[in-house]
């Protein structure tokens, strides 16, 4: 017998803030985990032990269940039987499994709650699941995996499943005597089962959330080293070469010796490994002492990988490794503060990686990078402030995004400057301590580092993360020593009202001068006047650490690019002075024709990170005018390449051992940028190279520019240039080189071939997690948004079936298939064709690729005229 839907809702509370969480009648204390994967019927069967603290008098217990067959389950306090068969119901919208019996459980007591389950090892990449892999021999092996964050522990155990619930946990995974177990722990002791398998328990894990909680049982090659004061390995499947973890291994152990140093608490568990999952949704995910990551976020081979890849690996390590600490030390309490988590994860990464490898000037790259795409994101009208209220799981999903990840770090750079470096780490030291293995909110962040700066941090900050979006700050001058300076909501479409505009943030105006740079100087109104050193040369925002968007009249603008040439401004000031006009421009604060000519006054320019941004500047304006006249978009792509061709002559092609870090991608940049845009001289070489390449001289091209090649010899071939490339995504063996092949057939547009390419996404040939790479070339020509868009909404169900939306991977392809459009009457069709569909689990994404869409059909209805006219007069087009 089932209860009634009302009855289960009863059951599980919803709380004042409208969460969704169970009843607090019970507290998990203890879980005894065993499973046993079946690769063969392709499902586990399993136990769970749960030892309780009973609240109140109690004659029900709820928990969470997903995709979970309960057999049989038992309630015992204090050694006795309560009840050997619980009356068991299932609340499907809330996940809900409550079991119910006749004799309280009674306060102050212990409970155990034992059950018995099969659940499935499924393909979603969720939960306990199955990921497969080729065998050196050509067979299929199969691994079984988990990923439990957000909210898919339920599917792998009957569990607690909400962050504040943290509680000790006891794994035993039973498998064939050939396989490799793991969990969080090290392992405790190994037996023999009745059947000749191995029973392999780990040790007790200290205070864990759910979401942290990992196994892995398979086929398993590994590598160690001792360097750290525990244990680190990496492992990897069969067809995996080992040797290719040697990098993030010898990184990781450096990298927790390191954390150890800086947030003075030694990593607490027994051994760290690592693992190449070859089916995985996200990049990584930090379950403690067990990272799994995708293949080619941790394996680098780097003969075949370049310079930018390695740098997302030591990134990715290095952001997984601060979680060890900040996330799975100190958890956020529920998930409206995951920006805790990730934002924090995110500014380590950069902070380490920046004391390791300190010639790759990381934080130059985060000013085009990391800041970019918060306030890309943050100027839409449906973005959400950083602290967003979520209610239900499959809003939780949809949180982990630019916002939590780029501008929460963003906050956390902006106040590690404004209170120093070593008082904010400082702070981070005693917020940790004070919050090991507990659980906590915003407020507890801001209180530890008030506390080690004596300044009114929440004061200053709750603005930034409680309240949607930035300013655009506009700058004008009253007289030679004194500058008037306002803000206003900053939104991409340029149309915002006033009720949208009342937040007043607290803006470090960070004033470079003659004199060095000025940090005490706050914007706290909505206007006020300040004084400079003298009007002749200032900036504001120094090196972009703040927040916002800076609107200076033309006139400044044209001193600033003077003083940029005179080596005045930073790299990270000229870079994201540079990105600040661009998005003025495209949201009606200056004319696109401005920034043109200012682009085109940084010919000069010799610095990668601002190369950079010059380049997404002009692409920013052709992808808005991919769909408009075909000579005033040939003329952008003269432009581009009269600013890119003569530097990338000057740097060349060839890579040798003598390029720095940022030397190899600055000229594999140069190359793809002008050959893309029709240099001869460039297109020619790539072609030489493709054809060597093809013929079986692999050394031919060289990896920094493989990418290029292959999209140059798309766009400038046909059918046999794409056979060739896909053939090679078909025999490589090596993880990045797919990719690469993958992420650029899109490039060829010819109606037959774009056919190939969509095709190519539910073959079964390419990995669901891997479905979005093929869309990345079609992007990049109108024929190719056209068929993305009518693809999705011929393949749709087929689509929510792959993907659930309650996962995160629908929400992505959404934006992918929808926000490339430019014009009224394809943002129009949009609209229509999801009309009417439930759109739970993606309505955040589908609503920021409409509001994408609407920014471009404003700008180019403000600034279409002046574009063509700019192009005209410039004699970029007849």
């Amino acid at each position: 017998m089932c209860r009634t839907h009302a009855q289960a809702d009863v059951a599980s509370g919803v709380n004042i803030q409208g969460r969704e969480l169970l009843p607090t009648n019970v507290i998990p204390r203890h879980y005894h985990i065993t499973l046993e994967p079946d690769f063969q019927k392709l499902t586990f069967d399993g136990t769970v032990v749960i030892d309780l603290d009973v609240e109140e008098d109690s004659k029900s217990i709820s928990l969470h269940t997903l995709e979970i067959d309960i057999h049989n389950a038992k309630v015992t306090s204090n050694g006795q039987t309560v009840s050997s068969s619980p009356k068991v119901s299932y609340n499907e919208s809330t996940q809900v499994s409550s079991f119910e019996f006749d004799n309280a459980v009674t306060k102050g007591s212990k409970a155990q709650l034992e059950i018995q389950f099969t659940g499935q090892l499924n393909d979603k990449m969720a939960g306990f699941y199955r990921s497969t892999y080729n065998n050196p021999d050509g067979s299929q092996g199969l691994l079984a995996v988990s990923q439990m964050e957000p909210t898919d522990a339920r599917r792998a155990f009957p569990c607690f499943d909400e962050p504040s619930l943290k509680a000790e946990f006891t794994v035993t995974l039973v498998a064939d005597k050939k396989l490799t177990c793991l969990s969080n722990m090290d392992v405790a002791s190994e037996s023999e089962t009745k059947d000749g398998k191995k029973a392999v328990t780990f040790n007790k894990s200290p205070l864990m959330s759910t979401y942290l909680v990992a196994f892995v049982v398979g086929e398993l090659n590994y590598i160690e080293t001792n360097d750290f004061r525990v244990p680190v390995r990496v492992y990897a499947p069969p067809g995996q070469n080992i040797e290719h973890g040697r990098f993030s291994l010898n990184l990781a152990a450096k990298t927790l010796a390191f954390y150890e140093k800086v947030f003075g608490i030694e990593f607490p568990l027994p051994k760290m490994d690592q693992i190449a999952i070859p089916d995985f949704a996200q990049g990584a995910m930090e379950n403690w002492g067990l990272v799994t990551y995708r293949v080619v976020d941790l394996l680098l081979d780097e003969k075949v990988s370049g310079a930018a890849t390695k740098e997302r690996v030591a990134e990715v390590v290095q952001h997984e490794l601060a979680h060890q600490w900040f996330g799975n030390l100190v958890t956020m309490d529920w998930w409206d503060g995951l920006w805790l988590n990730e934002g924090f994860a995110t500014w380590a990464s950069w902070y380490s990686c920046n004391i390791f490898y300190p010639e790759w000037k990381v934080w130059e790259t985060y000013v085009t990078d990391n800041l970019q795409r918060a306030l890309a994101l943050d100027s839409l009208r449906s973005s959400h402030p950083i602290e967003v209220p979520v209610k239900r799981a499959d809003e939780i999903n949809q949180i982990f995004d630019a916002i939590s990840y780029s501008k929460g770090s963003c906050v956390l750079r902006m106040i590690s400057t404004y209170l120093g470096e070593d008082v904010f780490l400082e702070g981070v030291r005693r917020y940790l301590k004070k919050h090991a293995y507990g659980n906590t909110q915003t407020g507890d962040l801001w209180a530890a580092l008030g506390d080690a700066s004596g300044k009114s941090v929440e004061e200053v900050m709750d603005v930034w993360t409680k309240h949607v979006g930035f300013p655009v700050v506009t700058v004008t001058e009253k007289d030679e020593k004194t500058i008037q300076v306002k803000q206003n909501r900053f939104l991409r479409t340029g149309d915002v009202k006033p009720e949208e505009d009342k937040v007043i943030f607290p803006v470090f105006l960070g004033v470079r001068s003659k004199d060095g740079i000025n940090e005490n100087l706050t914007l706290d109104k909505r206007e006020d006047t300040f004084e400079v050193p003298s009007t002749d040369f200032f900036k504001l925002n120094a090196n972009h650490t703040g927040l916002y968007r800076t609107s200076y009249t033309p006139e400044r603008l044209e001193k600033l690019g003077e003083a940029a040439k005179k080596g005045l401004l930073s790299v990270e000031d000229r870079a994201g002075m540079i990105a600040d006009a661009g998005a003025l421009a495209s949201s009606g604060y200056q004319k696109t024709s401005g920034v043109l000519n200012l682009l085109k006054g940084f010919d000069s320019e010799k610095e990668f990170i601002v190369w950079s941004e010059i380049i997404s500047r002009v692409a920013a304006v052709q992808a808005a005018w991919i769909f408009e006249d075909k000579a005033v978009r040939d003329g952008l792509e003269a432009f581009q390449r009269e600013l890119v061709s003569a530097r990338a002559h000057q740097m060349g092609w060839e890579f040798s051992e003598k390029d720095g870090h940022i030397e190899q991608q600055f000229k594999a940049m140069l190359f793809g940028n002008a050959g893309l845009c029709g240099d001869e001289k460039i297109i020619a070489a790539a072609k030489e190279m493709f054809k060597k390449f093809i013929a079986g001289d692999k050394s031919a091209i060289h990896p920094n520019i493989r990418g290029s090649v292959f999209s140059m010899a798309l766009k400038y071939g046909g059918k046999e240039e794409y056979d060739a490339i896909l053939n090679f995504y078909r025999t490589s063996t090596n993880s990045d080189e797919r990719n690469t092949a993958l992420r650029c057939l899109g490039r060829a547009k010819s109606p037959e071939l774009i056919k190939s390419t969509l095709d190519l996404l539910f073959s079964g040939e390419i990995k669901d997690q891997d479905v979005y790479m093929p869309t990345a070339g079609l992007r990049s020509h109108p024929e190719g948004i056209e068929a993305l868009f009518t693809w999705m909404t011929e393949n749709w169900d087929e689509l929510v079936k792959r993907f659930p939306p309650q996962l995160s991977m629908l929400g992505t392809l959404v934006t992918i298939f929808t926000s490339s459009f430019t014009k009224k009457e394809q943002l129009a069709k949009v609209e229509k064709f999801f009309e009417g569909k439930s759109t739970n689990g993606f309505e955040m994404s589908l609503a920021q690729s409409l509001d994408a869409i609407r920014s471009k059909v404003a700008w180019i209805e403000r600034d279409g005229e002046d574009v063509a006219k700019w192009v005209k007069d410039n004699k970029y087009s007849a």
